[in-house]
């Protein structure tokens, strides 16, 4: 299944635990596709651990790299987060560089997708890892998601607001100005109610720490989505 035409995904934290009951309902409960990634304690041990309890499953699977050593085959794609608003090259392109002069040679370039990452809550573990400048102005993540699209020719432009239900207002703004590049948004999805406003204006929402806080409202979220998409 194309990622272009995904409009839920849930995204599993290698390093946070999940019971075999719970995994088998997010997996069964018709979202789009799997998103396997975090910003800390990831690891390769916990990732292939996830890995296997989901070979049994049809969706798609994703990983989305953040660690070099963590890279294994078997993944439908592997996302690549560009970190767009931090001032630190590592994350720009520095790990990126190092990951092809490493892979390069054994790469399936199909089946790497590039993200424009913009992160803009200043208190989540992504921006402090990465050094993202949050503090900006509307037309400063418009700029970005123009960057995205029209010089860097990403496939996803992501509105990342990790642990809070970010400015809807500006999501839409956002996506006022991509025509080819599809608009992921996460953060703060915790409810139907919080989906449904997302997926009203994004092409893609992602659904992650409701997932370990409250996994009825976090099943709930896909149904959602999939009206408001409609």
């Amino acid at each position: 299944m194309d990622f272009k035409t995904w409009q839920h995904v849930f995204k599993l934290d290698p390093a946070k635990q999940i019971t075999d009951e719970h995994l088998d309902r997010i997996c069964k409960s018709r979202t789009d596709a799997i998103l396997i990634g975090g910003s800390d304690h990831v690891t390769l041990e916990n990732i292939l651990h996830l890995t296997e309890r989901l070979h049994q499953y049809t969706l798609p699977v994703v990983l989305e790299v953040s660690i070099i050593d963590s890279v294994i085959p078997g993944f439908d794609y592997y996302f690549i987060p560009t970190v767009l608003n931090s001032d630190n090259p590592q994350w720009i392109k520095g790990l990126h560089h190092e990951a092809i002069r490493e892979y390069g040679e054994i790469l399936d370039w199909d089946e790497l997708v590039p993200e424009g990452y913009c992160i803009l809550n200043a208190e989540c573990k992504a921006a402090k890892l990465t050094q993202a400048q949050t503090n900006l102005t509307t037309e400063d993540v418009i700029a970005y998601a123009r960057l995205a699209e029209h010089f860097f020719r990403l496939p996803i432009f992501y509105l990342e607001y990790s642990g809070m239900f970010g400015d809807m207002e500006l999501v839409k703004k956002v996506k006022n100005v991509l025509t080819e590049t599809r608009l992921f948004y996460g953060g703060g999805i915790d409810s139907a109610t919080t989906a449904k406003k997302a997926a009203a204006i994004a092409d893609t929402v992602v659904v992650g720490n409701v997932i370990y806080e409250n996994i009825e409202k976090a099943i709930e979220t896909v149904q959602a989505v999939a009206e408001t998409a409609d």
